[in-house]
């Protein structure tokens, strides 16, 4: 009996050791002017890179959230510039609601980049089998 539970258990390393290796993808979806959300998203998502650092990361800005994104209105500017450089973590802002906010490109924050329409972002990324995420507070 001894024996199947050791076996059992090495099963179970293995297991787990094999499925935090497999990569994922994940799209995170945020629309609160909340700045704790902000800081929330954020956290997950560096959280998130760093355990999975094979994997993929996008999160996606539009609505009231937008001043996540702009120079000095962002409250986690300084906390994303260690994620900029990370090929896997991407932020994304709707250029349609940048638009309706009077926000142009020079005002993000550095390493943003613009998408056409937020929703369809997302939703594009769901169609591609990515994991989504909506943020809140």
């Amino acid at each position: 009996m001894e024996k199947i539970i050791i076996a059992f258990a090495l099963q179970m390393v293995v297991f787990v050791a094999v499925a935090q290796t497999n990569p994922i993808k994940v799209v995170f979806d945020i629309t609160s002017k909340d700045t704790l959300a902000h800081q929330g998203a954020l956290r997950h998502m560096a959280l998130m890179a760093k355990s999975y650092p094979q994997s993929t990361f996008e999160l996606v800005v539009y609505g009231s959230a937008l001043p996540m994104f702009v120079k000095g209105q962002s409250t986690i500017e300084k906390a994303m510039a260690p994620l900029i450089g990370n090929k896997n973590v991407s932020f994304k802002v709707c250029s349609a609601t940048m638009k309706r906010y009077n926000v142009d490109k020079a005002q993000l924050v550095s390493g943003v980049e613009v998408v056409t329409d937020a929703i369809l972002e997302i939703v594009t990324k769901q169609g591609e089998g990515w994991g989504y995420i909506k943020e809140g507070n």
